[in-house]
């Protein structure tokens, strides 16, 4: 499985290209979006730091072990630092695989880690 890794601190590009071959039979995407809310209050949007060296390595060891149950070609993860306003993509996830179970599959299972395991913090709400 290809995986690729990026931190930005600009927008996550919208459609991010993923250069689909000839036994791809699906793309699953993910963009996890900031609410205008967090912990019940109004707020402008969300600062997340990341230890990237450590937050790619968990990143690619999570993948590896998924790829076990849901064997895809191809997983790109964009995710952002710094300040990220209210609407704008803190996470894009896209998976390339020939049936779209193993896809959606291998992106949920994924999500649920990386939100357990990977260093990656929302350090405060910026208000409105």
């Amino acid at each position: 499985m290809e995986i690729i890794v990026t931190f930005l601190t600009e927008a996550v590009p919208r459609p991010v290209s993923f250069g689909v071959e000839g036994n791809d039979g699906a793309l699953a995407e993910f963009y996890g979006i900031i609410r205008q809310e967090e912990a019940g209050e109004r707020i402008a949007g969300l600062n997340y730091e990341i230890y990237a060296d450590m937050a790619e390595k968990e990143i690619r060891r999570i993948l590896g072990e998924l790829r076990e149950s849901f064997p895809c070609r191809k997983v790109m993860v964009i995710h952002r630092h710094g300040f990220v306003p209210v609407g704008d993509a803190a996470i894009y996830v896209g998976v390339l695989s020939r049936h779209r179970q193993e896809g959606f599959g291998l992106l949920s299972a994924f999500m649920d880690r990386l939100k357990k395991d990977v260093p990656i913090w929302k350090v405060g709400a910026v208000s409105c």
